[in-house]
């Protein structure tokens, strides 16, 4: 018996339990990316950083909004069923958590991507540069 099988699967009902609650809390960069060459049904945020940072380098249609920054006066620019789609710099980083904690005692669904910046980068996926959030196809 290895390390890996020493303490038995789970039931199927776990398990589905258990990734279904998951994936409703996060998403991933490829997802992400599809869905932005589709048609995105999320707002996708850059919640870290500064704007000098986010013009460098953001993932196309951001909007950069930090943490710091969410609050029911400021969120009260979208509809209130509006999913939010949020990152940060990556895995060492806990602004997208913060982000997301925020937005959701705000009642607002929200999800976070996952890797971030550098999960982002990791994928090859392509960056838009600039003050505005531009489209995915655009920066492809």
């Amino acid at each position: 018996m290895s390390y890996v099988t020493e303490i038995a699967p789970a039931p199927a009902d776990q398990v589905i339990d258990h990734f279904s609650r998951r994936l409703s809390l996060e998403t991933d960069c490829a997802d992400v990316a599809q869905a932005l060459k589709d048609r995105p049904d999320f707002t996708l945020l850059h919640v870290v950083g500064t704007s000098a940072a986010y013009e460098r380098r953001h993932i196309p249609t951001a909007i950069h909004l930090n943490h710091r920054d969410i609050s029911a006066e400021r969120m009260a620019e979208w509809p209130l069923d509006t999913i939010f789609v949020v990152y940060c710099a990556g895995p060492h980083c806990n602004g997208a958590d913060q982000a997301a904690l925020k937005l959701a005692r705000l009642g607002r669904p929200v999800k976070i991507m996952i890797g971030g910046i550098t999960g982002w980068a990791d994928e090859e996926l392509p960056f838009a540069t600039g003050p505005e959030a531009g489209s995915f196809k655009q920066a492809a």
